[in-house]
């Protein structure tokens, strides 16, 4: 059951948190991957045995012979996969027993068999409510009580029983001297699902912690917890630092990808670029918005010739989308990278593409740069007749300049007035119609003398 996630938005491709910031792994799969098989029978017995009680010592009754030999019978038949024989023997144990013949040592230890059935039938309520009958069980060892209550937390987990399932781990706490990274995960695992952030980070950090002390590496799902967290508690420099220990220990796209928007999030333009460009070199990057993405930072990092070539790359290996937006990317990376004549089928193919006029204008500058004057005249011909040029004024301008490297001067000097009438170019108007009167009059004035 995941947490729902706010959406952001990095500085050039929409991201959301769902694809920028990875929610955790599920408590249940969690808890299931730490879950053992409930100690059954005997073998429970022994190995509880083993364990030393340092905090306190209890009386504990007797396992008499004739016990242990039924529970032993119980033990075999479930070991056989004959659970149902298994359960029979302990029902007889139960139900044939007459008042106080079956201590309450004893008496845990048919509920802890009968615990491991359940179990192993993937009856959690019922395994569940066994464990509780042995904890219910008085002068039972510590060690005994000990186990069983870490379990019963664990199976209300799998049930998503949250707040049972806190409260039984922390009375576990309470009673254990030697607790585990895993059962901080656990805990903090909880307090997440309760949408306790503060108690799910303060433990998931003793967890990390733990293992950075022994010179261990932190699981990955971990890592994933605590950045989540810090991330909701707009702790950036720790989110990012988390990320960082990911890359280190479990290189994967997905990190580097967020590595990078986080990096945005901190302004960090430099360290953005860097951590997005070594997935694209490591061959990571495989959707037509990462690409998009890659080829924006280096246009913003002044670096066009690496934004064309990627956009190229793009369409060469089919992953940005054959569309009128990548194709005047392409086109403008490439002419803010001076290769002009590169630009031009680029811009080409993105005004075929496009819905409106507005390319064909801009691809009427391109063409001016190139001095094709013929085709730039064309091309913002006719996107002034589709419509939905951005400004008008500026394609009317580069008409003019156009018709003008032509002498057309009678169309050129109705370009200009016309892109006159807009305040916004009227100076720059003015100017080239001043312009242009001085050459025909100097063009006159040499037919004379000739």
């Amino acid at each position: 059951m995941l947490i729902g996630e706010k959406q952001r938005f990095s500085l050039f491709t929409p991201l959301t948190r769902a694809v920028a910031l990875a929610a955790p792994v599920l408590v249940a799969q969690l808890v299931l991957s730490q879950l053992n098989a409930p100690l059954s029978g005997i073998a429970g017995v022994q190995a509880q045995e083993q364990q030393k009680e340092e905090r306190e010592t209890r009386k504990t009754p007797a396992l008499r012979n004739k016990v242990y030999e039924k529970l032993a019978e119980a033990q075999a038949a479930a070991e056989e996969k004959d659970l149902a024989g298994a359960a029979k023997i302990l029902d007889e144990m139960i139900a044939g027993r007459r008042d106080n013949e079956l201590n309450s040592y004893e008496l845990a230890n048919v509920y802890n068999l009968y615990a491991f059935i359940h179990y192993s039938n993937e009856d959690y309520p019922r395994a569940l409510q066994a464990y509780e009958n042995v904890i219910s069980q008085p002068d039972i060892p510590l060690a005994m009580e000990i186990n069983t209550r870490y379990t019963v937390a664990q199976l209300y987990f799998v049930q998503e029983k949250w707040r049972q399932g806190v409260d039984a781990l922390l009375a576990w706490f309470d009673m254990t001297t030697t607790p585990n990274a895993a059962a901080y995960v656990l805990l903090a695992q909880g307090y997440y699902q309760m949408q306790d952030f503060d108690n799910a980070l303060k433990n998931i950090e003793i967890a990390i912690a733990d293992y950075d002390t022994k010179g261990r590496i932190p699981k990955e799902q971990w890592y994933n917890l605590a950045r989540f967290l810090y991330t909701e508690k707009n702790n950036t420099p720790a989110a990012v630092g988390v990320l960082e220990n990911l890359i280190m220990y479990y290189p994967k796209k997905q990190y580097w990808v967020q590595l990078s928007f986080m990096y945005s999030e901190q302004n960090e333009e430099t360290r953005q670029l860097g951590a997005m460009e070594t997935a694209y070199v490591q061959n990571m990057l495989n959707k037509d918005g990462e690409y998009r993405n890659m080829a924006s930072l280096f246009l913003n990092a002044e670096v066009p010739y690496k934004g064309a070539l990627v956009m190229q790359r793009g369409f060469e290996e089919e992953i940005v989308e054959d569309n009128s937006r990548n194709w005047e990317m392409l086109a403008g990376s490439l002419r803010q990278a001076q290769e002009v004549e590169a630009a031009i089928p680029a811009m080409e193919r993105a005004a075929e593409k496009s819905d409106n006029g507005d390319l064909y204008a801009r691809l009427g500058s391109i063409y001016l740069d190139a001095e094709q004057n013929a085709k730039a005249i064309e091309a913002i011909t006719k996107g002034l007749e589709r419509g939905g040029v951005k400004r008008a004024d500026q394609a009317r301008l580069v008409l003019g300049m156009a018709n003008f490297n032509q002498k057309n001067y009678r169309a050129a000097r109705e370009a200009f007035q016309a892109a006159g009438r807009d305040e916004r170019s009227e100076k720059y108007a003015r100017q080239w119609i001043k312009y242009m009167d001085s050459e025909i009059k100097r063009e006159q004035e040499l037919q004379k003398d000739s």
